[in-house]
């Protein structure tokens, strides 16, 4: 068997395919690629007693490879949108395995009557906690007096039937910092208007405006560096 030190220097990322490992699957592929030094010296009549003096052929861990080495991808990526519509905009949880990405989705059920005397309506699914309910029904008066003080003629959020739904519906979610998330969510879809691509927020909000400090900070950074964001 080759030794680790032989094994760093023939086993080479591709120049092409940038791959970075953790240490596990670093191990896995050091592994993985003895093995098949192992196999081929096997069946190589000419090779020499001592193997200290065997020259093995290079091996290449590229991204075409991978897979033969580490196995399939054990995680997705939590991100559903390349462009967010407006409405829809990225969140950020804290989880017991850590941080987690997640969509809060806000549309219309139906369209607006701004004749109609009835006012609107919000439903909400995903799964969703007592805690996350309230910061719904708190974000909705936020955003109502949001809209009234900076358009005061826009009455989308009195008269608008909205359903509001954060996806992975098996998985419970509850938790005081979806607050922001949610008024800006509601915001986007009233004004028609998609927010700043490549963002992900969390922080609860109070029923004058004002933003709330969450924990688990650290865990949601992580979770938004795997998803390669702009930040």
């Amino acid at each position: 068997m080759a030794s680790s030190r032989k094994l760093r220097t023939v086993l080479k990322p591709s120049p092409k395919n940038h791959i970075s490992f953790s240490q596990n699957s670093f191990l896995q592929v050091f592994r993985k690629a003895a093995l098949q030094i192992a196999e081929e010296q096997a069946t190589d009549e000419a090779v020499a007693a001592d193997s200290e003096t065997l020259v093995a052929n290079q091996i290449v861990v590229s991204t075409e490879n991978l897979q033969k080495f580490v196995g399939r991808p054990k995680f997705t990526s939590d991100r559903m949108y390349e462009v967010t519509p407006p409405g829809v905009i990225m969140g950020l949880a804290w989880t017991a395995m850590g941080g987690s990405a997640l969509y809060i989705e806000t549309v219309l059920k139906r369209p607006v009557d701004l004749a109609s005397e009835k006012d609107g309506s919000v439903e909400t699914t995903g799964n969703l906690g007592d805690v996350m309910k309230e910061s719904v029904r708190t974000a909705l008066t936020v955003a109502k007096g949001i809209l009234a003080r900076e358009q005061p003629d826009n009455k989308f959020l009195d008269k608008a039937h909205i359903h509001i739904h954060v996806p992975e519906g098996a998985t419970p979610k509850d938790g005081p910092s979806a607050g922001v998330t949610l008024v800006s969510s509601l915001l986007s879809l009233a004004l028609k208007k998609p927010v700043v691509q490549d963002m992900a927020m969390t922080g609860e909000i109070s029923l004058t405006g004002k933003v709330l400090p969450v924990g688990g900070i650290r865990e949601k950074v992580i979770a938004v560096c795997y998803l390669t964001f702009s930040y």
